[in-house]
């Protein structure tokens, strides 16, 4: 009899991970803890990049009234 892929040396259980090579406890808890590590360097990068976008709109806040000031001292008064 041929195997899943036509090969007659192959069985279809050949090759299939059997539930006795599941991951152990300790496996387990050394997973969880690298994706905790993970998840905090996620939260901090995130709060990282909220406290850049804030200081990116003050910036562009700050160089748009600068612009409205600066064009305002170029435009000739109208009144007078």
């Amino acid at each position: 009899m041929s195997g899943p892929n036509g090969d007659p040396n192959l069985t279809a259980d050949d090759g299939i991970i059997d539930d006795e090579d599941e991951f152990n406890e300790e496996e387990y808890a050394a997973i969880n803890s690298m994706l905790d590590q993970i998840n905090s360097c996620l939260d901090d990068l995130e709060e990282r990049n909220d406290a850049l976008n804030g200081k990116l709109h003050e910036l562009l806040e700050s160089n748009r009234q600068a612009r409205q000031e600066f064009r305002a001292q170029l435009t000739p008064s109208r009144h007078g």
